[in-house]
């Protein structure tokens, strides 16, 4: 994993993940593939993380997949993209509860239990957008070229961009990007709903954000992203329920009435691991 993502763990307990595969724009190969999945399930269950921040070395965040695997694609190479085998059957697999291997490496950010922040710069392309479209947040430089870009090679988003990408924008916009591939700017992506706002320097943005959450009550912050995971796919009577269920458990906890005490006194609170 070290030599595909770099890890910083900052004492607040914000982890930076930055994909250090600059001279290839951090392009997706097996390696990434399974560095980022790596990360995301290491986070899973590491209760003194409080946020994450992903971004990408060098001059861009992700320039999707990567050239060698197109080629391997074409020849009908016996490993397909993955080294799993290029037969579909491959893909229909599932290898990580609802989803495939490729799947996984942006559906993972959503089973992490804290916030995932993706600072987005220079290109976002294909697979890349998708693991972007996988994090709570987006911080997008404003000259960020983006593209749902699977139609150039003939094929369409299957690294969870349609569960994604429809969460996001409206759905004839996700059509008209996933037909044409067009490449389109930070600026527009924060129109459609693609980036959750723009900064110059994403990733300062980022660990600003990140470092804010860090000093909210872990309990109540994964809490939160619990019900905001659920809110998709539960009906209204089943997520009141899961809000009333959380709240719950989350009032007169430790935590709980540390952060209304820590308010109270004007002070920095000080939290428990999360429960």
């Amino acid at each position: 994993m070290s030599d595909r993502i770099e890890w910083t763990r900052h004492p607040d307990g914000v982890v930076e993940l930055q994909l250090a595969r600059a001279d290839k724009m951090n392009a997706l190969d097996p390696a990434m593939f399974d560095a980022l999945i790596e990360a995301g399930e290491a986070l899973r269950g590491d209760t003194s993380v409080r946020a994450v921040v992903i971004s990408g070395r060098g001059k861009a965040f992700c320039a999707g997949l990567d050239m060698a695997s197109f080629e391997r694609m074409q020849q009908g190479a016996g490993e397909g993209v993955l080294g799993e085998g290029a037969a579909g059957a491959d893909l229909v697999k599932r290898t990580h509860d609802i989803s495939n291997a490729a799947q996984h490496v942006a559906m993972v950010w959503r089973d992490v239990p804290v916030p995932v922040i993706a600072a987005v710069h220079g290109v976002a392309f294909g697979g890349g957008l998708q693991v972007a479209l996988g994090a709570d947040v987006r911080i997008v430089a404003p000259d960020t070229k983006l593209s749902v870009m699977e139609i150039k090679w003939g094929l369409v988003p299957d690294m969870a961009g349609m569960v994604l990408m429809r969460e996001l924008a409206r759905n004839d916009v996700v059509r008209e990007l996933t037909f044409t591939g067009r490449i389109f700017s930070g600026e527009e992506a924060l129109q459609i709903g693609f980036a959750t706002r723009l900064s110059a320097d994403p990733l300062a943005e980022a660990l600003r954000m990140a470092h804010e959450i860090a000093g909210k009550s872990p309990d109540a912050i994964r809490a939160g992203k619990r019900l905001l995971n659920a809110a998709m796919s539960q009906s209204a009577a089943e997520l009141l329920m899961a809000e009333s269920v959380e709240q719950k458990a989350l009032i007169g906890s430790a935590n709980q009435a540390e952060a209304v005490k820590a308010n109270i006194e004007r002070r920095a609170p000080r939290f428990d691991p999360p429960a």
